[in-house]
């Protein structure tokens, strides 16, 4: 008998050595955006764009396969027999979704400890958020220091611009390919 062989190359991370601690100057600057100052939530940008951000991902099953069960009692269950990894989604009540994106593995299991955390770069999230039609996302939903990136600023990371400090406020710079 045959057995069929599934192999998988995985490309190294792009952050060896990486141990999903939240860098604590990045939970500052996200913490300083709570006073409400656009220049604090630009700063925190700024700081994200240079940033491991960790993005979950969660199982779905994608087709169920009836079994008996072998025990005292024989019955009938319904289980996954394939299932896909998915990043996870939140929906507003008015219909808007967001991509969630956590600065640590402590935030990431504080909302959802069930899901495995996928290590990226906040344009790759972006980027995400914008092939799954998300209109936001949210760093941090649980804490300790949520921060929403929407509209302009979602865009231009989305077309893999960084947010950067100049001398005399913020800029955006894409790198020459």
């Amino acid at each position: 008998m045959d057995e069929a062989t599934h192999e998988r190359t995985l490309a190294p991370s792009p952050f060896p050595g990486d141990d999903g601690t939240a860098d604590p100057q990045l939970r500052a600057a996200l913490a300083a955006t709570e006073s409400g100052d656009s220049s604090a939530y630009l700063s925190a940008v700024v700081q994200l764009c240079t940033a491991r951000l960790l993005v979950p991902i969660a199982a779905t099953a994608t087709s169920e396969a009836a079994v008996h069960s072998t025990g005292p009692v024989e019955r009938l269950l319904t289980v996954d027999k394939e299932a896909d990894m998915a990043v996870v989604m939140m929906q507003a009540p008015d219909g808007r979704t967001a991509l969630l994106a956590f600065t640590g593995m402590d935030s990431q299991a504080n909302w959802d400890d069930t899901t495995r955390p996928v290590p990226v770069t906040l344009d790759r999230v972006a980027q995400t958020a914008r092939q799954q039609g998300a209109s936001a996302v949210v760093v941090d939903i649980a804490g300790p220091h949520t921060l929403v990136l929407e509209g302009e600023v979602l865009a231009a990371l989305a077309q893999g611009h960084r947010l950067v400090e100049v001398d005399d406020g913020f800029g955006w710079m894409q790198a020459l390919e």
